[in-house]
């Protein structure tokens, strides 16, 4: 099955100029997201996670269906002031903004194996900032996974942990 022909996309969105992917298509027809947990599991089961973490809001869903199918935890990275209890929390920049993460400052034991996932890599800074903040945990970040890399914005490139994708669009 090819999965791009379930993800949508939209021009000018989340501003003019900016082409947005948009899984939630894909979300939404049951054959083409169980394919899409069966691939994504297969890339990801080799890095022998404890804990998936995702990142909102779209890594949610991603995260937590995986996690169902793995065997393993599901924690959640969120938008700043989204988490109840002590938190870490990093700023950073967007290719059309900045914005801020937190996780749960104790939400899972150090030196837990983590692996990070989204539904897109663009520029990879959403990404990064994941993976740090999980390491200001003392979390063991394995390994990243997504649906779809922008990959004329060379995200992969950025990142220190090797970064499973089902789809690739170069523009």
């Amino acid at each position: 099955m090819n999965l791009k022909n379930h993800i949508r996309g939209v021009p000018d969105f989340p501003k003019p100029g900016i082409y947005f992917y948009d899984v939630s298509t894909l979300f939404a027809h049951p054959d083409a997201w169980q394919v899409t947990m069966n691939r994504l599991a297969e890339a990801v089961r080799g890095y022998q996670p404890d804990v998936l973490a995702g990142i909102e809001s779209r890594g949610f869903p991603v995260a937590a269906s995986l996690a169902l199918k793995l065997e393993c935890g599901f924690v959640m990275i969120r938008k700043q002031g989204k988490l109840p209890g002590p938190a870490r929390r990093c700023e950073y920049a967007l290719e059309y903004g900045s914005d801020v993460l937190e996780i749960q400052a104790n939400i899972i034991k150090p030196k837990t194996r983590v692996v990070v996932l989204d539904d897109i890599i663009a520029t990879g800074s959403t990404m990064r900032t994941a993976i740090k903040l999980l390491r200001l945990i003392n979390a063991n970040v394995t390994a990243a996974a997504c649906i779809v890399e922008l990959s004329f914005l060379k995200g992969l490139s950025t990142l220190d942990v090797p970064c499973a994708v089902l789809a690739s669009y170069d523009r």
